[in-house]
């Protein structure tokens, strides 16, 4: 089994490369999928998150009261530790599992890790690669994207943005570089071209 992380800022086109490398073959692990399933009803990570903060987070239907949970954990940062406790291990836990079942039904898988928070992420709570993707676009044009295509005002695309990490952080930490500042043909195009080597079992 390979194992590949793939990460981008918001806004890098990092989820048209994801998709293009499950046409490939890969079996993609989208992180904010999981992250959403462990804190699904009846999860442990719930009840925790209800224990902590109250049940003021949790809706009429018992589902996690998202932006009711992030009015208390924005700009709190002990709280917003608090939930990382919780939810972090859980969110490991889930994908280790995920992993080891697609090595388990194919030792020669390619399994892609897809991650935006990748260089965020304590190093002792990172999965080992074998090989880290990063999609890489220009922040202007990133910012563009979310203006135009997803309504956001320019203010709150550029706090998005410096919320993450910057590019130079991401860029240290690449084994392979997917520059998606041009059109989405020119983007799969390089993911194309670079699936030998993202692949390439060792």
């Amino acid at each position: 089994m390979r194992l590949i992380g793939l990460t981008g800022g918001i806004a890098s086109g990092k989820s048209a490369v994801a998709a293009r490398l499950r046409e490939h073959g890969a079996i993609v692990i989208d992180a904010d999928q999981v992250a959403r399933e462990v804190v699904e009803p009846g999860e442990p990570a719930l009840l925790e998150i209800q224990e902590r903060f109250g049940d003021a987070v949790i809706d009429a239907g018992g589902r996690l009261d998202r932006p009711a949970l992030g009015a208390i954990v924005f700009g709190d940062p002990e709280a917003r530790r608090a939930l990382e406790a919780i939810t972090h291990p859980a969110i490991g836990r889930r994908t280790r599992e995920r992993i080891a079942r697609a090595q388990a039904a194919d030792p020669e898988a390619i399994v892609v890790y897809d991650v935006p928070l990748l260089v965020e992420s304590a190093p002792e709570g990172r999965l080992r690669f074998d090989h880290v993707v990063v999609v890489q676009a220009a922040v202007e044009e990133r910012i563009r994207r979310m203006v135009e295509l997803r309504g956001m005002r320019r203010e709150e695309a550029e706090r998005r943005i410096a919320s993450q990490a910057d590019d130079a952080a991401r860029l240290a930490i690449a084994d392979t570089v997917i520059d998606a500042d041009g059109t989405l043909e020119e983007t799969l195009a390089r993911v194309d071209a670079a699936w030998p080597v993202i692949s390439a079992l060792p």
